[in-house]
């Protein structure tokens, strides 16, 4: 069972910056569908899906609220994946989950759960 672990979560203020990071406990199972991606929640509104990478690392979306500030990545070596966001933004508060399946379907449909999921770690954005 592949575990997910956040972490670097926090409070910063408007233009600040954070880094997470998802520790995996193991390498994913085989095949070239699976992807390790983040996703937030905030209160009252949708889950959304920030950014993924595909199963070598290579960044494969961008939610169009984050692009140019944040920045997915994959360290293999490490099984960790980290989200670095800058310029942060009020609007960027919310609980962020890293999780990991084989299927798109999470990144579709904002109620369709992925096979893997951390257990969150909190983004507060605020003067």
């Amino acid at each position: 069972q592949v575990r997910l672990v956040e972490s670097g979560g926090g409070s910063v203020q408007p233009g600040g910056s954070l880094r997470l990071s998802c520790a995996v406990s193991e390498t994913l199972p085989p095949g070239p569908r699976w992807w390790l991606g983040w996703f937030r929640q905030a209160p009252n509104k949708e889950r959304e899906g920030v950014a993924r990478v595909d199963a070598g690392g290579t960044p494969t979306y961008y939610a169009d609220s984050v692009k140019g500030r944040f920045t997915i990545s994959l360290d293999s070596a490490k099984n960790t994946l980290y989200l670095q966001m800058n310029n942060l933004k009020p609007d960027d508060t919310a609980i962020y989950y890293c999780a990991a399946d084989a299927s798109l379907s999470p990144w579709i449909y904002s109620s369709a759960t992925a096979r893997y999921w951390g257990q969150g770690t909190q983004v507060t954005v605020s003067s």
